[in-house]
């Protein structure tokens, strides 16, 4: 399969520079415990990836099992991607197949900042970014937590979970109230046991 990657050519200089820092970013850990968890979640018929990034990349590339994974957390009857029976070789078909996988995993919630393109993982410039989207929907999944997450909670943090949109004008009004309470009040402080700047303190 390296044959692939062999018509790259070397990249020199600055690109080489940067494309080392951000290999620095993709996590081996990390690679591991998102291979437990997409095998666990989607069944054994995924495979393994070979280990290292450019297993983890050429495992996922064509987007069926990037497909399947957020189909696994949808129920029956309201799967968000079409997975076709024999997995793309076609190049733009395979795109495509990562598109609706990025489109469906927005829609399921994971945020603009932790998606990556498809290039990221097409031309593998950005594995650690197919990570952090990864995590961003494990997590998400472990938070929901609606009956479709399979594997270990703790493999994943939960989200904070946001309710910005459901709290009302008044309680909003009532909140900026109780913030001015807990900051205190300057009343009943006075210098005293402050010691002048730049003076050290008597240790006694």
């Amino acid at each position: 399969l390296s044959h692939n990657m062999a018509n790259k050519g070397p990249s020199y200089g600055m690109s080489r520079e940067v494309q080392s820092k951000i290999e620095k970013k993709y996590d081996e850990e990390l690679e591991e415990r998102l291979v437990e968890w997409i095998i666990v979640q989607c069944g054994p018929d995924v495979g393994r990836p070979d280990r290292g990034r450019l297993g983890f990349q050429v495992w996922l590339k064509n987007g069926v099992i990037l497909s399947k994974l957020v189909n696994s957390l949808y129920p029956d009857g309201s799967k968000p991607v079409k997975v076709p029976d024999n997995p793309p070789s076609m190049v733009f078909k395979q795109m495509e197949q990562v598109a609706q996988f990025l489109k469906a995993a927005e829609d399921y919630g994971v945020t603009k900042t932790d998606m990556f393109q498809t290039v990221d993982l097409f031309e593998g410039k950005d594995l650690a970014a197919v990570q952090r989207t990864l995590m961003a929907l494990g997590s998400l999944a472990v938070t929901k937590n609606d009956g479709h997450y399979r594997g270990d909670p703790n493999w994943f943090m939960k989200k904070a979970q946001e309710h910005k949109r459901e709290f009302t004008e008044s309680q909003l009004q009532e909140g900026k109230h109780v913030i001015g309470l807990q900051m205190g009040s300057n009343r009943g402080a006075s210098q005293a046991g402050m010691t002048g700047y730049g003076r050290p303190r008597q240790i006694i």
